[in-house]
């Protein structure tokens, strides 16, 4: 069956990441018309798939992104603020060997050696308290949250106790940490609450300028139904897949083009107590970080490899696996194998192709490309970071103003997420809060469905007294109102939506629980 709407929107946008979700919300709050299409879940790739930290980026100093760093460490606050359930600040312990090294093609080490060849690559103490030290002013005052950078004596203090008794000295500073596919999801979420419309499991098969607009041929991935939309301008935040919206999608030739670099990360049973991470520094000049992740874990990533299809669904290989495995004992006491891996994920990072030598050195920044050669305006998205994420949504809207001809209002930046509404400092008011009414919840089941929902939480709870009132339990906290809330709010529809997307409880739930969730939602998806 084929659908044809010939009310235009005023904006059609491609992909359902952080960016395409992050534009459709700034954009439909300024007053616009706005369609999102999505092939498969929200965030199913690339954003769902990040190292889960709002960060300036400490190492992109070495490559002298101060415009990009700038913006990043003045975001992080804004964004904190604005979801403080799925968003907080976190200390960041970078232990310092006088052996450490720059890769060899960063711009900073290539200074140094023409100025200072006996330095031979090393990263000394000075040049990383200089680095820490822009690293805590180049957001020009805007810190308020995150305390600055300290000194740590690892002989004494605790977060020395895991590390190897070789490293002696550590520098801490802040930065932040964020559920990444839920903020993709609350982007949507806030968005169609404010008139746009989002449609997932929906692939674009082609867009073609038509009569001054752009016509945009849907298919439902899961029906095979077809459909026509029609918009004055076209958004292309395909992430990867990019590229392959405007050459095989939409048939234009430009010369743009993106840069597919593969990060992979492990996730392994805790390995430390506090809650701090660890940035480390390897030998080969790179970093990695070791987080702690969903109370009982400790993500360690990412690497940098490239990529050659976006269509290729990227897997953490066994040789980056064993990378993050050896760059990791390198620092760690307690010495990893193969074993001690629960988990693995990979993604793609589309950046901007900048002819960069290496993967580790293609930029971060994103860009902004308008086409109009043909009539109605296309704007391409090419890389970025989900820390500027809201940032580019502003200068994307600026871009949309131009074309369409309007003058918008700014509006994101003082604006909280769903959930979100509650002081950062209100965490464990709330849990207190969720605990006092509904008194079965356990410290460890308050805080997961906080950190998840927010202030939604209590929504999902009702006025339950008891656990049987919340449905059937699948284990590992998870019942069927919190399932029928991620189905009817959320846009979940398979259990790898909610257990790796919406939440990771995939990483707690029994196969018997796996097995009753998807027997669960395909019946009430045919009930609906």
């Amino acid at each position: 069956m084929s659908v044809q709407t010939t009310d235009p929107s005023d904006l059609f946008i491609i992909g359902g990441g952080i960016n395409g979700c992050g534009i459709a919300r700034d954009a439909v709050g300024r007053g616009y018309s706005v369609t999102l299409a999505e092939m498969n879940d929200l965030a199913s790739a690339t954003s769902s798939a990040s190292t889960k930290l709002f960060h300036g980026g400490l190492r992109y100093l070495e490559y002298f992104e101060f415009r990009l760093v700038h913006e990043a460490l003045a975001e992080r606050e804004v964004l904190i603020r604005a979801m403080p359930h799925i968003a907080w600040p976190m200390r960041f312990v970078l232990p310092y060997h006088p052996s450490m090294r720059f890769e060899n093609d960063t711009p900073t080490s290539k200074l140094l050696t023409t100025v200072m060849p006996w330095m031979k690559g090393r990263r000394p103490a000075w040049l990383i308290r200089l680095g820490l030290f822009m690293y805590d002013h180049l957001d020009l005052g805007k810190r308020k949250i995150l305390p600055g950078t300290a000194r740590l004596d690892l002989r004494s203090a605790p977060e020395g106790a895991p590390l190897q008794d070789r490293f002696e000295t550590a520098y801490e500073y802040s930065d932040g940490w964020v559920q990444d596919s839920r903020l993709v999801v609350l982007n949507a979420r806030d968005a169609e609450a404010r008139g746009a419309q989002i449609l997932t499991r929906t692939k674009v098969v082609s867009a073609a300028r038509e009569d001054g607009q752009w016509r945009i041929d849907l298919q439902d991935t899961e029906t095979g139904a077809t459909q026509t939309r029609y918009a004055k301008m076209l958004i292309n935040a395909g992430g990867p897949w990019v590229g392959d919206i405007i050459h095989e999608k939409v048939h234009l030739n430009v010369r743009e083009g993106v840069r597919l670099v593969r990060g992979s990360h492990i996730v392994t049973r805790k390995l430390y107590d506090h809650d701090k991470c660890y940035f480390f520094q390897g030998t080969d000049g790179r970093i990695i970080f070791a987080i702690p992740y969903e109370q009982d874990f400790t993500l360690i990533g990412t690497t940098d490899a490239e990529h050659t299809d976006a269509n290729e669904a990227p897997v953490c290989t066994p040789e980056e696996q064993s990378y993050l495995i050896n760059f990791a004992n390198h620092y760690f006491k307690q010495q990893l194998s193969d074993a001690d891996v629960v988990w693995t994920y990979s993604g793609v990072r589309p950046l901007y192709d900048d002819g960069a030598s290496s993967a580790t050195a293609a930029t971060r920044d994103y860009t902004l490309k308008v086409e109009a050669s043909g009539g109605a305006p296309m704007l391409n998205v090419f890389g970025g970071k989900i820390t500027t994420y809201r940032r580019l949504a502003e200068s994307a809207l600026d871009k949309i103003d131009a074309a369409l001809g309007r003058s918008t209002e700014k509006w994101t930046a003082e604006a909280s997420m769903p959930g979100g509404d509650f002081p950062v400092d209100g965490v464990a008011a709330l849990i207190a809060s969720l605990r006092e009414a509904h008194p079965f919840l356990d410290q460890r089941w308050a805080r997961r469905l906080m950190r998840t929902y927010g202030t939604d939480a209590r929504a999902i709870l009702g006025v339950s007294t008891g656990a049987e009132a919340l449905g059937e339990d699948f284990g590992a906290t998870l019942t069927a109102a919190e399932v029928d809330w991620l189905m009817d709010r959320e846009y979940a529809r398979t259990p790898q939506d909610v257990l790796w997307r919406r939440t990771k409880l995939g990483l707690s739930m029994p196969e018997e629980g796996l097995a009753r969730l998807g027997d669960y939602m395909d019946a009430r998806r045919a009930r609906v």
